[in-house]
C-alpha cells in the first residue's frame, strides 16, 4: 500500500519559516520525483516545487529564493523549507509523487495546512 504522509505545518506569522515534511512507503521512492503542489481557497492548485529522482530541482517564480526543496532516499522523504513566509503563501500543501518511467504510477498526500497571518 502506497502513502505518502505530509507533516509541520501550521500557523506562523510573516517572514517566519517552516519545514514540511512527507514520508513515502509502499515504492522505490527513488525511481519518483517528488512534487509539492499547493490549493488556497477558492484557487486550482498549483506545483510549488520539483525535486527529480536524480535531485534536480524547479519552483514556481512564487517561490524562488525562498523555499527550498530536498530529498533524503535513505530515509524515503522529501522536505520543503519555506522561509519569508508571506499570506499569499496560505494554503493546503500537498505532497506527489510521479514515476520518472511509468506515469500512470502517480500518487499523492492527504494535505498539510499552512497558515500566514499576523
Amino acid at each position: 500500500q502506497v502513502q505518502l504522509v505530509e507533516s509541520g505545518g501550521g500557523l506562523v506569522q510573516p517572514g517566519e519559516s517552516l519545514r514540511l515534511s512527507c514520508a513515502a512507503s509502499g515504492i522505490i521512492f527513488s525511481a519518483y520525483h517528488m512534487n509539492w503542489y499547493r490549493q488556497a481557497p477558492g484557487k486550482q492548485r498549483e506545483l510549488v516545487a520539483t525535486v527529480t529522482s536524480n535531485s534536480s530541482t524547479n519552483y514556481a517564480d512564487s517561490v524562488k529564493g525562498r523555499f527550498t526543496i530536498s530529498r533524503d532516499n535513505a530515509k524515503n522523504t522529501v522536505y520543503l523549507q519555506m522561509n519569508s513566509l508571506k499570506p499569499e503563501d496560505t494554503a493546503v500543501y500537498y505532497c506527489n509523487g510521479k514515476h520518472r518511467v511509468f506515469r500512470r504510477l502517480d500518487y499523492w498526500g492527504q494535505g498539510t495546512q499552512v497558515t500566514v497571518s499576523s
